[in-house]
């Protein structure tokens, strides 16, 4: 006995561990094994599900050692004299990753990503209070921790871009209060506090029967102004279709006559959206100056063909690219194509899109307005049925309704742009621009100016 001791290490041992003992002459250890490493691994997954940054890699284990010395072989020990207590480390300290908008340092994980107090605050304005921003560069800029106040537009599109989503925010905040009740409930049940808790977290997307009959009020309208793509007879003409120009009187001639007409069709589109007719005159006509570019270029986008590069009028004119270049729109034309190009992903139907238009419409940020809140207010249930018919429609694609709500962004860019065209346009007709088209469009460069 007194040969084993002299030449036996020791180690301290985390509870629970079972100290196997193997020896030999020369070299006795005493070494950990563990009989069960991980009696219920689903635990720490589930826990990692919804906290993944309070999980950490296992923990290192502790090891000191300890001679002994030389024992008399008539001296007594016992367990307690030969094992140390172990030691009790602090927990790791929590860490989280950059900020995944602007590399600031993070806060922790906000609407799904991690990210910074401030990229969580404005984000949390941005998507609550439905703001539209503008980008007075190319809508690249760089966002970082020092340039991520310059333009709010680009920081969003980050936001957007990193993953951040309101719905996520709101799910995973139930979801982790989930997991704290069943903790709750599972150390009741230990104390002897037997309780049947059935806890179910499910949140459903059905429209109510007063947002229904908006949807329905909307859609309706929206189909009556605006006939779809394969309602229309396509014709085509050749006029001007090997290069562009900057003008070509025919094509423009026949686009202004179109766009008139289009324009009427906006305007009783606008007097059937719901409540509309309840805002005062001049906020009426406030609303409609400002949005009708907006619906203008949305409702051609949707009848965008990208086999052909052509986009159809409401009387069937099929023009191509280097056509509607000609007829008018110039340096326009290929913003616009883009912006249809990047409609076709989220493949909106007639309801979306009267949805949208409605949602552009009813916006209480336009300037000169006499009644602001009001027109907040009516725009509400627009965003609240585009919101739940969009998830209805997609159940698996919960991003698609902020997406549709960012092209309002893009929209109002490519409309200011229009406003310019407008003014270019009556330097390079021969005659006066046609009057309605005039007071709709022209007006659009100064509410686009006022602060």
């Amino acid at each position: 006995m007194q040969t084993m001791f002299d030449c036996m290490e020791f180690q301290s041992f985390g509870p629970g561990e079972v100290v196997d003992f193997f020896y030999s002459s020369s070299s006795p250890v005493c070494a950990p094994q563990d009989p069960d490493p991980d009696p219920d691994p689903d635990q720490h997954q589930d826990l990692a599900s919804f906290f993944p940054e309070l999980i950490e890699s296992d923990w290192q284990q502790h090891r000191c050692s300890q001679s002994v010395g030389s024992q008399s072989s008539n001296s007594s020990s016992s367990s307690d004299d030969l094992f140390a207590s172990p030691t009790s480390l602090p927990p790791p300290p929590r860490t989280y990753k950059p900020c995944f908008v602007c590399q600031d340092k993070s806060s922790g994980y906000h609407y799904g990503v991690s990210a910074c107090e401030g990229c969580k605050g404005f984000f949390r304005r941005s998507v609550q209070k439905n703001m539209v921003y503008t980008c007075h560069r190319d809508r690249n800029c760089i966002i970082n921790k020092i340039t991520r106040n310059r333009c709010q537009y680009c920081r969003l599109q980050r936001c957007f871009a990193a993953g951040m989503s309101k719905e996520w925010n709101k799910d995973h905040n139930a979801a982790a209060a989930a997991v704290q009740r069943a903790v709750r409930n599972d150390r009741n049940r230990r104390k002897g506090k037997k309780e049947a808790v059935k806890m179910t977290i499910m949140e459903t997307y059905e429209l109510t029967a007063e947002l229904g009959l908006v949807v329905e009020k909307i859609c309706k309208a929206h189909r009556e102004t605006f006939p779809s793509l394969c309602q229309l007879g396509k014709y085509t003409t050749n006029s001007s279709s090997d290069h562009r120009i900057q003008l070509d009187l025919g094509l423009w001639d026949k686009f202004s006559e179109l766009a008139t007409k289009c324009i009427i069709k906006v305007v009783e589109f606008a007097k059937r959206v719901p409540g509309f007719t309840g805002l005062t005159i001049a906020d009426q006509i406030t609303l409609l100056k400002a949005a009708c570019l907006d619906i203008l270029i949305l409702r051609i986008c949707t009848r965008y063909t990208p086999d052909q590069d052509t986009m159809t009028f409401s009387d069937g004119l099929t023009l191509t690219r280097t056509q509607i270049h000609n007829a008018g729109f110039g340096p326009l034309t290929d913003q616009v194509f883009t912006f249809a190009g990047q409609l076709l992903p989220l493949e909106m139907d007639d309801t979306e899109s009267g949805l949208l238009s409605a949602i552009c419409l009813v916006s209480g940020d336009r300037h000169d307005l006499e009644e602001p809140l009001k027109v907040e207010v009516l725009q509400e249930p627009l965003l609240e049925a585009l919101k739940i018919y969009s998830r209805k429609r997609r159940p698996s694609m919960p991003l698609m309704f902020p997406k549709a709500l960012m092209k309002i962004t893009d929209l109002r860019s490519i409309s200011a742009k229009g406003a310019e065209r407008v003014v270019t346009l009556k330097l390079e007709i021969p005659g006066s621009m046609p009057p309605l088209i005039k007071e709709m469009l022209e007006d659009l460069q100064n509410l686009e100016k006022q602060p």
